[in-house]
Order: C-alpha cells, then sequence, then structure tokens
C-alpha cells in the first residue's frame, strides 16, 4: 500500500532524528537512549516457510540485548512467541562493566503468543492496545529508534504508529534491493556482473531470456532463475539446458526449452514448478548465466550509509553455501580471504555510493563471485541485500564484545591492544540427535564444557537460535578465535560436545552438508 503525502511527510520527519541519535551513539559514551527492536522478518511467508525452523529467527538479533551495558539504554524486544528465560539470562551474562539487575530494570520483553505465518510487524500493528504499550515504554521519542531485520510498508507504518525513526531503508527505495534492482545499480556503479536478464515475471518471459542468454554464448550449460524477492538463496532455480534436437542447430528450440523446465534444480526442497511460477509471477525475478569456474568462492561486504551520507565498509565475509543447488546461504567466515579482499571492498564501496545518492541510509550487504584468472581474480557482483542478513548478527557479536573496530584500509578486526580476530559463523549446526535439547540443558552443557565465550581472552563462541534445538535440532553460532585456524578448531569442539552429550557421531540429516564441511572444501 503507497503511503499519502502526509505519511511521506511525516516519515521523512521522523528519519531526520536518526543523524542526531547516530551521533551521540557513535560517541560511545553513556546516553539515554531507547531502542525498539522488532525482529520481524517481513517476506513473502512462502518464501519463508521454505527455511527450516524460520519462526526462531527472530532470536537472532537478542545480541542486540548487549547494549544494555550502556547504562543509558533501554531495550524492548517484542516477539511472536516467548523466548526462554535461560536464554534472556545467556545472553546479559555477556554484559561486562554493568550489573544483571540494572540491565533488567532496562530491558522490556514482549510478547504476542501468535505463532501465525504472518509478519510480526503485521502483527503488532493489529493489535492497537500493544501499540500504545510501546508508546508508553518508550522514554523520550526524541531519542529513541526502530530495529527491525528488514524495512517494508510494515515497518514504515510501525514508525509512525510508535512516532519515532526507523533505522532502516526507506521503503520506497525497496527496489533496490530486489535481484533486478541490484543488477540495475551494478550497470550505474560500473562493477562487473554475470551476463543476465531483469524483471522476469512469466514463463514466457523466462524462455526468452533463457534463449537469449544461449544466445549470447552457445557454450552456456546452465542458468539460474531468482525470485527477486527471495531469501537466503531459498528463491533461487538451476536450468540445464538439453543439447539441440537438430545437427544443424546450435541452440536448443524454444519448445525444447520449455520441456526441460520441469527438470530444473530447486533449492527448496518444497519447490513445485506450479509453485515457483506463482511466486515468479507476484513478485518477479531474473535469469543469469550459471558462473562455473574453478576455484569459485562467494564473498560478500556489508556496508551501511550513516545518516550523514558517509558510506562505511563493515565487514566482509567469505560467505558458506550449500543445499540441493549449492546456493543456500549456511554460514560465513570473518574476514574473506586477502587475495580478493581488497577487490570485492573496492567494488562494494562504489556500490554503496550509487546507493547513496539514491537516498539509501541503511546497512546493506553485496554479495559477489569470484575466481582465480591468469591475472589476478575475476569479481563479479551477485545481489544486494538491503536489510540485515546472516552475516549481521555475528559481527555485531565481535564488536560488541570486544570493543574492537575495522581497519578499513586492509579489512581486519583490530580488538584491543591491536590483536586480530577471525570468525567462523553458522545458523546450520543441526543434527537429528540434538532434537529435544531444551534452553536450559544447553546452557548446562556450556557451563560444564566451557565452551563458551571468555571475556578475558576474548575468544569462543556465542550462540543463537538456542530456542530452535528442541524442535529442530538446529543452532546458530558464532566462533571467535584469534587465528581462523583457532576460530575452526572452537567449532570442532563445540560440535563434538554436544555429539558427545547427545550420544551421536554428528552425522547430517539425509542429503544435509555440514556447514563446516563446505567452508573447508571452499577454502581449499
Amino acid at each position: 500500500m503507497k503511503p499519502t503525502e502526509e505519511e511521506r511527510a511525516d516519515f521523512a520527519a521522523l528519519q531526520e532524528r536518526l543523524l542526531p541519535i547516530w551521533r551521540t551513539l557513535e560517541d560511545r559514551s553513556p546516553s539515554p537512549h531507547t531502542s525498539v527492536v522488532v525482529p520481524s522478518l517481513s517476506f513473502d511467508q512462502e518464501e519463508l516457510a521454505k527455511i527450516q525452523g524460520v519462526s526462531f529467527y527472530e532470536e537472532r538479533l537478542l545480541f542486540t540485548l548487549i547494549r544494555l551495558r550502556d547504562p543509558g539504554a533501554t531495550v524492548v524486544y517484542v516477539t511472536s512467541q516467548p523466548v526462554h528465560p535461560d536464554i534472556v539470562e545467556y545472553y546479559l551474562s555477556l554484559l561486562r562493566g554493568v550489573s544483571a539487575r540494572s540491565a533488567r530494570s532496562r530491558l522490556h520483553l514482549l510478547c504476542l503468543y501468535d505463532a501465525s505465518p504472518l509478519a510480526l510487524t503485521r502483527k503488532i500493528l493489529d493489535r492497537p492496545r500493544l501499540v500504545r504499550r510501546l508508546r508508553e515504554l518508550i522514554r523520550d521519542p526524541k531519542l529513541a529508534y526502530l530495529t527491525c531485520f528488514n524495512s517494508t510498508a510494515l515497518e514504515r507504518e510501525l514508525s509512525l504508529a510508535l512516532g519515532i525513526p526507523l533505522n532502516g531503508v526507506d521503503p520506497e527505495l525497496l527496489w533496490i534491493g530486489t535481484k533486478s534492482g541490484s543488477r540495475k545499480v551494478f550497470d550505474e556503479a560500473g562493477v562487473d556482473q554475470a551476463p543476465g536478464v531483469t524483471d522476469v515475471r512469466t514463463i514466457d518471459d523466462m524462455l526468452d531470456a533463457l534463449l537469449e542468454l544461449k544466445k549470447a554464448n552457445p557454450r552456456l550449460s546452465r542458468a539460474v532463475v531468482k525470485l527477486d524477492e527471495s531469501f537466503a538463496g531459498a528463491g533461487n532455480a538451476v536450468f540445464t539446458y538439453p543439447p539441440a534436437g537438430s545437427s544443424d542447430r546450435a541452440a536448443p528450440s524454444r519448445a525444447e526449452l520449455a520441456a526441460a523446465l520441469e527438470t530444473m534444480a530447486w533449492a527448496s526442497a518444497s519447490e513445485t514448478f506450479d509453485s515457483y511460477a506463482r511466486a515468479l509471477a507476484a513478485m518477479g525475478g531474473i535469469v543469469e548465466e550459471f558462473v562455473e569456474a574453478e576455484g569459485l568462492r562467494s564473498p560478500s561486504a556489508q556496508l551501511r550509509v550513516n545518516p550523514d551520507g558517509s558510506v562505511a565498509l563493515i565487514s566482509t565475509h567469505d560467505q558458506v553455501l550449500g543445499g540441493p543447488t549449492g546456493q543456500t546461504y549456511l554460514g560465513c567466515r570473518f574476514p574473506a580471504d586477502d587475495a580478493y579482499r581488497g577487490a570485492v571492498q573496492e567494488r562494494a564501496l562504489a556500490i554503496g555510493d550509487v546507493l547513496q545518492r539514491h537516498g539509501v541510509v541503511s546497512r546493506f550487504a553485496v554479495d559477489f563471485l569470484v575466481f582465480p584468472e591468469a591475472e589476478g581474480w575475476s569479481c563479479l557482483a551477485v545481489e544486494i541485500n538491503l536489510r540485515m542478513g546472516g552475516t549481521t548478527p555475528p559481527f555485531l557479536a565481535l564488536q560488541f564484545l570486544t570493543g574492537g573496530t575495522l581497519d578499513e584500509s586492509t579489512g581486519q578486526f583490530m580488538a584491543r591492544g591491536e590483536r586480530p580476530k577471525f570468525y567462523y559463523a553458522t545458523d546450520n549446526l543441526r543434527s537429528p540427535a540434538y532434537r529435544g535439547l531444551l534452553p536450559e540443558d544447553f546452557v548446562d552443557i556450556l557451563a560444564t564444557h566451557h565452551v563458551d565465550f571468555d571475556p578475558f581472552s576474548e575468544t569462543g563462541a556465542v550462540f543463537h537460535m538456542i530456542g530452535a534445538l528442541s524442535q529442530f535440532g538446529k543452532l546458530g553460532v558464532t566462533c571467535i578465535g584469534d587465528s581462523p585456524e583457532q576460530a575452526d578448531e572452537i567449532y570442532r569442539k563445540i560440535v563434538a560436545v554436544l555429539d558427545r552429550e547427545m550420544g551421536t557421531l554428528g552425522e547430517p540429516e539425509t542429503g544435509a552438508v555440514h556447514p563446516f564441511e563446505v567452508a573447508v572444501r571452499g577454502m581449499e
């Protein structure tokens, strides 16, 4: 639903408050402010349903509780389902220099007790009494802001209802974060990308695009179709070109391509051709060449356009991808490899400059594909994620827990004492044997085996999505070390401990690939 001119003006006025709030928080000095955290995944619900345990992704932003170390901070955190008290205590135990009692007094957890498949923000807006209560918990609207996983018209509506700015992109600019919009921005930034076709909405459009790519590159064997608003690679499908049915033709006919659509490989096991066609008609998509190269890797860069208009590099990662088509996000390593990190940063900053010119004020990430060539590394931009992503919680956890900063010239994160830090993080540490493990059981395991974060050495593990263990046997973890090897060893220890405790050899689910094994193979 498009906003009225009055709503646009009111929202713009609220967003102007972000600059003084941002400057205050950047100073890192104690200051009174309220952070209202609504970890809503405001995406197409059919797409989200493809992700195992997606309801527990609301726990991924619990790292924001670390803001309570500022004695002037108040955090209001809203969820669809209750967060187990032991999970809350786990995050509060990570605070240093502030008493748990003080932190609890400034934390307000609100639960809707609503497990329906609707975006959390929609559920809040449907409850006027809850909206009123949220307003009452905001001490001073001029010193408050709304934090969400992603920004849509729903989050703008909630921002207006609460009278506080949204710490995210203006929903009017969401087109930039679609797959089609990303390709247009890459062209504007002069950054290389794989050949492709944008604004695909019908099966006929898809066939036209597949024919166009094949004619331009007769040696092309595969193409990838991506839904414009898909999440974590779940909306990708890989098409394999059939051989031409006639020896006098270099490319298959349109009819032969149409017949081959039935054999497309889906990123989600629950996907069908009909469901995919419906989603494509609803949100649109793109068709690109499937990049195949020896030594192919998938780094990403995280940036932020600040309220003052400056573009800042936040981090780089090497993504760990898997799933049926090898395009599903499983985890990441920080930082990206030295060999190509500089090239990724350079291109990401050029893209950030374009986003800034379009008026974006937000955190965002850019995914790339890189592969070695005779004279270095080829670097192709893939997509823009105009929101938080899977790499956001791990890096912010590192930043909050160590108090360090990123050296933008090198892409290295330096903790106090100029010690570089590294980590391996995943949302997909899972095994069927871990199912039934309650949060209190897991916390006991951490205490018994000392596999949590050590604030003195500033190494160890930080966990998230603990609530998903009992039902799905799934857990998120960030393993922080003083070297990549130490981060890997911390992860191995955690897996070994859980496997011993749960009486399993840690075999992954049928058809799944362990994210750590993917990471190791990807770096060979």
